[in-house]
């Protein structure tokens, strides 16, 4: 009875882990696309030039990844070792997501303005040698929000030394309209516009966030049922 549940959970455990597995597979995928593909965008920062979608994706993608083959090899094999150290991988993960979230709501207000000033920062790397990626990631946001600047359309005056903004400012775009009178360019902060999509999506962020908690947690208790049921058949046969 007990081989026969062991057995059971085993395939349960793989099939789980080789779709967690997959999905690595796809979010690594994803990112290697976007840094071949869309190369040009990069991050808005000026503190961490390297933390771009593609970066993340790839990063993220590789750890899943990682994570779901010792699962799956550890549940075909019933090795107690990689499945305790599939189950130490995964809770690891869910403690940094965890207290990560705990330091962004407790430190909300702070962030907030730690992200306003980083944002302004790199303003100052807009159109400069070796940072199109920052270039282009900003003329995209201004062009796609239909906003100016971080806080607003001043914040480019300090960059330019003059009353310009970039061309991704105009109400209507064309070739220098950047140094036309304030009444052609869009008035709206990029950060309370991206600020306001943010929370308008923020039921699918919700959801999102949520099932992949769900996930991680049903990863723990198959590992953790399985290791047990491992540990008790070895201890019946010896």
């Amino acid at each position: 009875m007990a081989r026969n549940c062991l057995q059971c959970i085993k395939y349960l455990m793989f099939v789980f882990n080789l779709l967690f597995w997959l999905g690595g597979c796809g979010i690594l995928g994803v990112g290697i696309w976007l840094a071949v593909t869309q190369g040009n965008f990069a991050t808005l920062s000026a503190s961490f030039p390297s933390l771009s979608a593609a970066n993340v994706l790839i990063s993220a993608g590789t750890v899943v990844m990682v994570i779901g083959f010792l699962g799956c090899i550890g549940a075909i094999k019933e090795n107690k070792c990689l499945l305790l150290s599939f189950f130490i991988l995964l809770l690891i993960v869910l403690l940094l997501e965890t207290i990560s979230m705990s330091l962004f709501f407790a430190y909300k207000e702070e962030i907030d303005r730690y992200a306003q000033a980083d944002l302004k920062e790199g303003l100052w790397l807009y159109d400069t040698e070796g940072n199109i990626g920052l270039t282009n990631a900003w003329s995209i946001i201004q062009t796609d929000f239909r906003c100016c600047g971080v806080s607003n359309y001043t914040d480019w005056f300090e960059v330019y030394n003059t009353t310009q903004v970039p061309d991704s400012c105009c109400l209507e775009y064309s070739q220098r309209c950047g140094l036309h009178s304030p009444g052609t360019w869009w008035k709206a902060p990029c950060y309370e516009r991206v600020k306001v999509w943010l929370q308008e999506n923020l039921l699918a962020v919700w959801i999102f966030g949520l099932c992949i908690v769900l996930i991680q947690v049903l990863g723990l208790v198959f590992a953790m049922t399985m290791y047990c049921q491992v540990l008790k058949t070895d201890t019946f046969y010896a």
